[in-house]
């Protein structure tokens, strides 16, 4: 495993691996962890289970290491967990089609060019936002910029991280006032790289999710694009490796670790402190900063819906027609359901 990850670090540079949960770990067997016991009866014993150790992929240090830690959701499991951290979606989609991690959440665009790179990997799941009404991600621009709307951005420079949901606000708010990606020069960065272009004036402007964007709305930027429908999604989706979907048995555990991580995320909706908590330890930032942005990662988790894949697919199809990807994606096919149909982890009781 050593010799593997090195080689996935090398190969995407946004990566970093955190420690193993074991099921008797000391982090996760508190039997006073509001979760300990958070498998149903029929999934709290399956020896068969015990061979395996699931990577999920944290996008963006999402909370879910600590949480973990917190509530001790994995404490009862017959397998292992441990967490990888990405620092935005794309990679984490490719580490899924290597095999180097099970599963993980990105936002919208990522599943669409990875499967446009022809990635073997499936969508399993969705991420639904509970406040729908309020973005998860802007178009944002300094302090003083004269821009007003989205159709000032023609021939201005605007940093986009490349195949992530911010790349698709950008493309669909662009295309909402009638310009091309040809119309505007779109500056390729990496979340990182986009904030010090931003800050240091290099760019016009940064289509960038929370808490990248909240924080600079808190030092004085402006947003100019809101990420609402109809221009941009508000929900993000599970994508899983190939590999441990088609083994029955590894897949029925990987169900189990899905519906668990769904379990800590409503136990965190319902304690906000302790989530806001979790997410400023694991993204490094203040706070104050986490409870900002904590809408932004208050989600419940159900099956990918009908509706779910035709929004996919006219994203795929805007990419296509934008040039932004070279190959037809036909999202049904990449779609695979973990979860039965009618789960919502927001119906789910939970100890607070």
């Amino acid at each position: 495993m050593r010799k593997r990850t090195t080689r996935l670090i090398g190969a995407v540079g946004s990566l970093a691996l955190a420690g193993t949960l074991a099921a008797c770990g000391s982090s996760s067997s508190d039997s006073t962890a509001p979760l300990s016991n958070a498998a149903a009866a029929s999934d709290a014993k399956h020896p068969e289970w015990s061979k395996y150790t699931f990577t999920i992929g944290d996008n963006g240090g999402d909370g879910s290491q600590e949480l973990a830690k917190i509530t001790g959701v994995f404490g009862n499991a017959p397998y292992k967990v441990k967490f990888a951290r990405f620092t935005y979606g794309p990679p984490l989609v490719q580490a899924a089609a290597s095999g180097d991690i099970d599963l993980g959440s990105v936002g919208d665009v990522p599943p669409i060019t990875g499967a446009a790179k022809e990635y073997s990997f499936k969508v399993v799941a969705v991420n639904r936002s509970l406040t729908p009404t309020q973005s998860n991600e802007n178009i944002i621009v300094p302090k003083g910029s004269k821009l007003k709307t989205a159709a000032d951005l023609k021939g201005k420079k605007i940093a986009v991280p490349q195949g992530s949901s911010a790349h698709g606000l950008a493309l669909n708010a662009l295309n909402s006032v009638g310009l091309t990606p040809k119309d505007v020069k779109l500056t390729f960065l990496d979340p990182a790289a986009g904030a010090t272009a931003f800050s240091t004036g290099k760019v016009d402007a940064w289509s960038i999710w929370n808490p990248q964007s909240a924080i600079a709305v808190k030092n004085g930027a402006r947003i100019l694009v809101k990420g609402l429908p109809p221009i941009d999604q508000t929900s993000s989706y599970y994508v899983a490796s190939d590999t441990s979907l088609k083994d029955k048995t590894k897949r029925a555990a990987l169900t189990d670790v899905l519906k668990r991580l769904s379990r800590e995320f409503a136990w965190a909706v319902k304690n906000p402190d302790q989530y806001a908590q979790a997410l400023s330890k694991e993204q490094g930032i203040p706070l104050a900063d986490a409870k900002a942005s904590l809408a932004a990662y208050s989600n419940r988790v159900t099956p990918v819906e009908q509706s779910d894949i035709e929004l996919e697919q006219k994203l795929a199809d805007a990419f296509l027609e934008a040039g932004q990807i070279t190959k037809n994606v036909d999202v049904k096919s990449i779609t695979d359901n973990l979860l039965p149909a009618g789960y919502d982890s927001s119906k789910l009781k939970v100890t607070s």
